[in-house]
C-alpha cells in the first residue's frame, strides 16, 4: 500500500455500524431515561398501583363470598381463590363500565355515557387542582377551596339568577357570571395572599378559617329574601339561573357534559403558559423554590404572593362556577361544593402541581367518581373503597422512598 492509500484510508470515516455514537446523543438519551426512572411521574404511578392494590384487598375483605370460602380454605383452596378473582374482577370491571365505555349497553352512545361522566366530574376537579397546584408552585398551601368555590358559586349564581339581565344575550350573560364568580373567588383566596405578605400570617390557618367564613356568609345569603334566597321559600336555596347563564351541552341533551370541560382545558392551557413562558410565571417558580434567594434577586416577594393566591382563587372560583352554571342549575345550595375544595389538594399532589399531570389526575379522580356508583350497585362493594384508594394515593405519594424500595426504582444520588 502506497503513502497516498494509506493516508487516504486513515482519513477515511469508519463504516456507519462500527461509528460511535456522539457524546451529546448519549447523554440526551441518558438524561431522558433518567427523568424517567427517577421523576416523579414514575412514582405517581407507583403509588396508584399500591393504592390499587390495597384496595383490592379491602374488596376481598367486604366481599361475603370471599369470607366464606375462606372458612373453608383448607378443604377447596380453589373455592376462595376463584371467589378472590370473581370479587376483584367484578369490582374494577364495573368501576370501567361506569367509568370509561358501558359494555353492557345496547348501542354506542349509551356506552360512551360513562366517558361522558367522567368528564363532568373531572372538570371541577381539575380547575380547583389548578388553583391548589398553582399556589404550590409559589411555596402556599392553598387549602380554601372550598370557601373560594362558595363564594364564587354565590357570586356567579346572583348574576344567573337575577331577572334584570334576562334580556341579555347569552353570550353577555354567560360571561359575566363567569368573570364576577371567578373574581370572587380571586378576591376571597388574595385576601389570604395580602395578609401573609402584609403581616405574615399563615396562609394553612387563614383559608382555613376563610371557609367557614364563606360558608356562614353563603348561608346569610341563602337565607335573606332579597340577596339568594329564592322568593316565597324558607329554604336555603337560590332561584333556578336564567337559561341565558348556563353552560351549554357539548353532546346535546342525552347526556350531562357541558361546556364546563371546555372551560377546564383553556385553564390548564393558560396555567402551563403562565408557569412555563411568562415571566410573572418564572417568579412564582423562583418565590416558591427559595423566597430568600428571590428576594435577594429583586423579586418582590410579597407581591408575588398575593398575585399567585389571586390567580389561584379565580380558578378554584371557576370550579364554582362550574358547578352552578353547569352541573347544577337548579339553584345555589350550600353544598355546591361537593367537597371538590379538598378533593382538589389530591389531585394537585398527584399531578405534582403541574398543569398536565394536574388534568389527568382530574381524569382519574373523575373516574373515580363515576364509576363508584356503579361498583356500588352491580357488585355491592361500599363506595367507600373508592375513597379509601384516593387517601391511599396520597399516602404513598408522601412517600417517595416506600414507592421506590417497592418497584426498585433508582434514586437520583444512585444516578
Amino acid at each position: 500500500m502506497s503513502d497516498d492509500d494509506a493516508a487516504t484510508a486513515q482519513a477515511s470515516p469508519p463504516p456507519e455500524s462500527e461509528q460511535p455514537t456522539p457524546p451529546e446523543q448519549h447523554n440526551y438519551w441518558h438524561t431522558v431515561l433518567r427523568s424517567i426512572t427517577q421523576g416523579n411521574a414514575l412514582v405517581a404511578v407507583g403509588a396508584i398501583i399500591l393504592a390499587v392494590l390495597v384496595g383490592s384487598l379491602m374488596i376481598l375483605f367486604t366481599d361475603e363470598e370471599v369470607r366464606t370460602t375462606f372458612g373453608y380454605i383448607g378443604a377447596r383452596p380453589s373455592d376462595f381463590f376463584a371467589a378472590s378473582w370473581n370479587a376483584i374482577e367484578g369490582a374494577y370491571s364495573a368501576l370501567f363500565r361506569g367509568s370509561v365505555y358501558n359494555t353492557n349497553a345496547d348501542d354506542f352512545l349509551s356506552g360512551i355515557r360513562p366517558l361522558t361522566e367522567t368528564l363532568k366530574y373531572a372538570a371541577p376537579l381539575i380547575l380547583a387542582g389548578l388553583g391548589v397546584g398553582l399556589a404550590f408552585r409559589a411555596g402556599m398551601f392553598n387549602i380554601g377551596g372550598q370557601g373560594q368555590m362558595l363564594l364564587a358559586g354565590g357570586a356567579a349564581g346572583w348574576i344567573a339568577l337575577s331577572e334584570s339581565l334576562s334580556s341579555l344575550t347569552i353570550w353577555i350573560h354567560l360571561p359575566l357570571a363567569i368573570i364576577v364568580g371567578a373574581l370572587a373567588g380571586a378576591l376571597w383566596a388574595g385576601l389570604a395572599g395580602l395578609l401573609k405578605a402584609r403581616t405574615g400570617a399563615h396562609e394553612v390557618i387563614v383559608t382555613i378559617m376563610l371557609n367557614y367564613v364563606g360558608y356562614y356568609l353563603l348561608f346569610f345569603a341563602l337565607s335573606r329574601q332579597g340577596l339568594l334566597q329564592q322568593p316565597g321559600s324558607s329554604n336555603p336555596k337560590s332561584a333556578p339561573a336564567q337559561d341565558t347563564a348556563i353552560l351549554p351541552d357539548l353532546l346535546g341533551d342525552r347526556f350531562n357534559l357541558h361546556a364546563g370541560f371546555l372551560l377546564a382545558v383553556a385553564a390548564v392551557a393558560f396555567c402551563w403558559w403562565l408557569l412555563n413562558r411568562s415571566a410573572l410565571g418564572y417568579r412564582f417558580r423562583a418565590v416558591g423554590e427559595n423566597p430568600h434567594a428571590a428576594r435577594t434577586a429583586g423579586i418582590d416577594v410579597g407581591r408575588t404572593y398575593v398575585a399567585a393566591m389571586l390567580i389561584a382563587g379565580a380558578l378554584v372560583g371557576l370550579a364554582g362556577v362550574n358547578q352552578v352554571l353547569g352541573t347544577v342549575t337548579s339553584g345555589v345550595a350550600l353544598d355546591l361544593d361537593s367537597g371538590i375544595g379538598f378533593d382538589a389538594i389530591t389531585v394537585a399532589l398527584l399531578g405534582r402541581s403541574r398543569p398536565i399531570g394536574i388534568f389527568f389526575a382530574g381524569l382519574l379522580f373523575g373516574a373515580f367518581k363515576s364509576g363508584g356508583f356503579l361498583m356500588q350497585a352491580s357488585e355491592g362493594i361500599p363506595v367507600d373503597i373508592v375513597l379509601v384508594v384516593q387517601s391511599l394515593i396520597v399516602l404513598f405519594l408522601a412517600a417517595p422512598p416506600l414507592v421506590r424500595a417497592v418497584f426498585r426504582l433508582p434514586t437520583k444520588e444512585a444516578a
